[in-house]
């Protein structure tokens, strides 16, 4: 895909968050618009995938980490042809497949159940590893959320990672500066990340998490890196796309009401509509 066709599946992809977490009354709406354009990109234009084969054992792996932003993974996996766009509707809802955080046991596509923070890049790790050992060529990428980068297990995993020399592995951080209590700097600060992750030896790059052009030379990049795994440092805006729930941290965990979600959608609309 060209890069403006990213963008138009990214609009989309934001749409769905909204009428999903509209339709469900909860959820997280910020740092599921934050990562659309990552998502996007990784979905539709980076990843060896098959939706009529979820469990293909050459595919691409993708581990959202963040797993409370599983909206923006569901509207991809609907939009990709694994399940019919009517389930987003269900989000979250009694006898629906969609959870509020991921499940690789009840949806397709989804290759790892997360939720737990902190977790999902040993997860991309083993699955890396695994590739490795079986001879494999597929890659892995894991999403993280910046909180995250208060857990000591990220900093095990990406010590493990380096040892283990998982090229095949591409790690991006979501990296919006805010999470449920504020922003990241003042609840535990992780700065400076990019001297942190080299010195955990993995090649970093950093890009704008809303230029598509930019993340789609990053995964280029990172495809080339041989012999350690790479962080993608992505920077990005929370609530990106809807005005109102812009670089707001009080949209980190609330849906919006049905007269919110008609307003974020009417911009998101306009934008769709500029993109041509």
């Amino acid at each position: 895909m060209t890069a403006l066709e990213l963008k138009r599946v990214a609009n989309v992809i934001r749409q769905d968050i909204i009428s999903m977490l509209a339709a469900a009354k909860s959820g997280h709406p910020g740092g599921s618009l934050s990562a659309a354009d990552i998502v996007a990109t990784l979905f539709f234009n980076e990843m060896r995938l098959n939706p009529k084969d979820p469990h293909w054992e050459d595919r691409d792996r993708f581990v959202l980490s963040k797993g409370h932003a599983a909206p923006v993974l569901y509207s991809a996996l609907a939009e990709k042809g694994y399940f019919p766009k009517e389930e987003l509707q269900g989000l979250r809802q009694t006898g629906h497949m969609l959870q509020g955080h991921p499940d690789m046991k009840k949806t397709p596509g989804v290759d790892m159940s997360t939720g737990s923070l902190g977790q999902g890049l040993s997860a991309a790790n083993g699955m890396a590893l695994a590739g490795k050992l079986d001879g494999k060529d597929y890659r892995v990428y894991a999403v993280l959320g910046d909180g995250e980068m208060a857990e000591g297990q990220i900093w095990e995993a990406a010590m493990a990672a380096a040892h283990y020399k998982l090229d095949n592995l591409t790690a991006i951080l979501d990296y919006n500066g805010l999470q449920i209590d504020g922003k990241t700097d003042s609840v535990m600060c992780s700065a400076p990340l990019v001297q942190k992750w080299q010195a955990f030896c993995w090649h970093v790059i950093e890009v704008d998490g809303h230029d598509i052009d930019a993340l789609l030379a990053g995964f280029a990049e990172a495809k080339q890196v041989k012999g350690k795994p790479t962080m993608i440092i992505a920077k990005t805006v929370k609530g990106k796309g809807v005005s109102f729930m812009e670089d707001q941290a009080g949209w980190h965990g609330n849906a919006p009401s049905l007269e919110q979600a008609e307003q974020a959608l009417k911009e998101l609309r306009e934008e769709a509509e500029n993109l041509g």
